[in-house]
């Protein structure tokens, strides 16, 4: 059976920095193409954080041009002010790649350390290693951008499972 080139967008939302990283996958063989965090301003209006947001994601998906997306759901915290703003902006990260006409996947933060690390409570210092290790191009400046790149190899590993979810839907 061959194996055909997925471009993923891995993908960590928040409000104050939204991480985001791009993987190619050909069957287990990946590939590092870029990742980054985006800023919105945190002085401004909700509206106006939330257009940056979308921006932002608008200009990577549109440099990257991925085939798919993966998302990192959320916990929700004790502050239920802080889980409606972030669930504002996750709001958005899932809009964007939708809006592209890319189907998204979401997959639980355990999940994701136990697709890399082997252990759903691995620490991050653990996860950026594997991600140095899985792509070892990959130079994450920022945690958001590196936990990004553990989604997107999460995604490259399950994706199979998550096609087949959708159609038993």
């Amino acid at each position: 059976m061959a194996s055909h080139l997925i471009r993923i967008i891995g993908l960590d939302p928040g409000l104050r920095r939204t991480g985001w990283g791009v993987i190619e996958a050909e069957g287990t063989r990946l590939s590092f193409l870029g990742c980054g965090t985006i800023l919105p301003p945190e002085d401004a209006p909700m509206g106006a954080r939330l257009a940056a947001l979308h921006r932002g994601l608008t200009e990577v998906l549109g440099r990257f041009s991925p085939d798919e997306a993966a998302v990192e759901e959320t916990f929700v915290n004790m502050n239920p002010a802080s889980t409606l703003k972030l669930g504002q902006a996750r709001g958005v990260v899932l809009l964007a790649p939708a809006q592209g006409g890319l189907p998204v996947a979401e997959y639980a933060p355990t999940l994701v350390k136990k697709s890399v690390v082997g252990a759903g409570r691995a620490e991050k210092g653990q996860v950026r290693m594997m991600i140095s290790v899985l792509l070892p191009r990959a130079q994450p400046e920022t945690e958001d951008a590196a936990d990004a790149l553990a989604v997107a190899i999460t995604h490259a590993h399950h994706r199979g499972a998550a096609a087949l979810a959708r159609l038993v839907r």
